[in-house]
């Protein structure tokens, strides 16, 4: 099975895009976390007031830096409606987004995983129908290893996981759980909490099955390329069957 990644940048209505083409040594980076964006600002000459103050109006400034290197600053902010968002637009494709969206002189610089080429070109062909796009790349990845740049957004893999879940989760990983041997039980586990033990183990195991479901499709990027069998599934007996 072939992998294709593609390379493209686009122009459209967007603050932080147009904030790199009024300044041109400006390279803006961007993530979407649970419920934020977090902006990673640099730019190689000593900013002027002007754009510090354009800076600060994108968000909660978390560091600023200036040194013989230049402009350093991270932000962070409300996150913005996804509603028929370019990301949606990626999902809608079977295109996996591979973080972070580099906005400079002027364009969006995005990168996508795909299963199938056709996938990506549909996907291409949409965008093209209501913003100037431009394809940098579009390459196949066959028998080798999913680049190191492969890295599944936290967003993504914690997505529907409700605030007890993700502290039962938390706190079975902080005592013990899935160490090998297990350095702690179920029963212990909700013995150090407030909830009973049927509760806590729902919202573990609820988690556990969300987590999981969510990181599936990064597990089937990973191995997609390799031809190894190392469990003997597909050349050994169904589950339940006889062997012949």
């Amino acid at each position: 099975m072939s992998l294709y990644q593609s390379s493209f940048r686009v122009r459209h209505e967007c603050p932080y895009r147009e904030l790199s083409e009024r300044y041109p040594d400006l390279t803006i980076r961007e993530w979407y976390l649970s419920d934020c964006q977090v902006l990673e600002i640099t730019a190689s000459e000593a900013p002027t007031d002007e754009l510090l103050a354009d800076i600060e109006r994108l968000g909660d400034v978390l560091h600023r830096s200036v040194d013989s290197t230049g402009l350093h600053v991270v932000t962070q902010s409300c996150l913005c409606s996804l509603e028929d968002s370019i990301i949606e637009r990626f999902e809608s494709h079977n295109c996996l987004y591979q973080p972070p969206t580099v906005h400079r002189q002027g364009w969006e610089h995005y990168s996508v995983v795909a299963f199938d080429e056709a996938d990506v070109r549909a996907l291409l062909g949409e965008l093209d129908d209501d913003r100037d796009i431009e394809l940098l790349s579009k390459t196949a990845i066959e028998e080798q290893h999913v680049p190191h740049s492969m890295l599944a957004p936290v967003d993504r893999l914690f997505a529907d996981l409700t605030d007890r879940q993700l502290a039962a989760l938390q706190f079975a990983l902080e005592r013990g759980y899935y160490e090998q041997p297990r350095a702690v039980s179920i029963r212990e586990l909700a013995d150090g909490t407030s909830v009973a033990r049927s509760t806590f183990e729902e919202h573990l195991r609820k988690a556990e099955n969300k987590l999981l479901t969510n990181a599936g499709q990064f597990l089937r990027l990973v191995t997609a390329t390799s031809t190894a069998d190392p469990l003997g599934v597909e050349a050994g007996p169904q589950a339940g069957g006889a062997a012949d």
